[in-house]
């Protein structure tokens, strides 16, 4: 079902508006997880590819609407919901809307791995940060989220 639900992104309402990033979050984010049989019957590239032909799918429907401004597809896994999230926004890869430390990176398959390898969604970060809060107080490190520009401005990846 994850391969189906990544397809179907591409297809989705998607709402580019520079004036209005919390429209643009709440249409283009979503949320996609996958139970553990399932995790384990998926490969890393089969993901991948999935998540890069949406890519491309977006970016068609965005050349499309005539957009000519930046905007980038990203994916990351949220290991507090032992999900992979994915949202568009008109933003470069380095103007993303997360409220803590993200690392823009062209390494998708990095981000999937972790998703994949997460047996036990969202228990495991959980102990993981309470330990980490105890030793050291709430800063969190930085995550990785993969970017793939999508606009016409927008260079097609990042790999910082």
């Amino acid at each position: 079902m994850l391969l189906t639900w990544i397809a179907e992104v591409a297809d989705e309402p998607l709402t580019l508006e520079p004036t209005d990033r919390r429209v643009e979050w709440e249409t283009n984010t979503w949320w996609l997880g996958a139970e553990g049989a399932e995790r384990r019957a998926l490969s890393v590239p089969e993901v991948v590819s999935a998540f890069e032909r949406t890519a491309e799918g977006i970016r068609l429907r965005i050349r499309a609407t005539g957009f000519a401004g930046v905007a980038t597809f990203y994916v990351w896994h949220d290991e507090q919901a032992g999900q992979l999230r994915c949202s568009t926004g008109s933003v470069a890869a380095d103007e993303l809307p997360f409220g803590g430390a993200y690392v823009p990176s062209g390494d998708l398959g990095a981000v999937i791995a972790g998703f994949l390898a997460d047996r036990v969604p969202g228990a495991a970060a959980r102990s993981d940060r309470e330990e980490a809060h105890a030793r050291s107080g709430p800063e969190v490190a930085p995550f990785p989220v993969w970017v793939c520009g999508v606009g016409p401005a927008s260079p097609r990846n990042s790999s910082r």
